[in-house]
């Protein structure tokens, strides 16, 4: 674990809000020069507390209407089957997401669609003939809500 001080803090709050922020903006507005702010986010990303910036796209505005998490439990457990299941659903482009958990199924994935239909699509032709794929559970998203972080 990283000790951040409080304008470490603050400065991971305001990157998780909006991370296309400047240097120079985001010190203005935490009392410090653009240099010191550049050199905390250089040690901040050098101890892995920032992992990088990302682009969010608005998924629905780009014609993709419908976004639904999967569960998925493997027909057959092995380091093979892991690997090969892995490398074959990172493939599918309308999957978002993968995360390996523990729990009732073995993988969570994010998935979107244009419509029911073409999620229907997805599912029957690609997740479900996938190597390993068995049991699936489907929740579509009603809404989402996106928080920062405790800090």
């Amino acid at each position: 674990m990283t000790d951040l001080d409080d304008i470490d803090r603050a400065l991971v709050r305001a990157l998780a809000r909006d991370a296309s922020q400047s240097a120079g903006a985001l010190g203005r507005r935490l009392g410090l020069s653009q240099p010191a702010t550049w050199r905390r986010i250089r040690k901040l990303e050098a101890t892995g507390v920032l992992r990088g910036r990302q682009l969010r796209l608005n998924a629905e505005a780009l014609g993709f209407g419908v976004t639904v998490f999967l569960g998925v439990k493997l027909a057959t457990k092995g380091r093979v089957s892991l690997e090969d299941f892995e490398r074959a659903v990172s493939a599918i482009p309308e999957v978002q997401q993968v995360e390996h958990v523990l729990g009732l199924y073995d993988y969570r994935l994010r998935v979107v669609a244009r419509d029911l239909p073409d999620f229907e699509r997805v599912l029957r032709r690609r997740i479900m003939t996938l190597p390993g794929a068995g049991e699936v559970e489907a929740n579509v998203m009603l809404s989402e809500e996106r928080r920062p972080g405790p800090l």
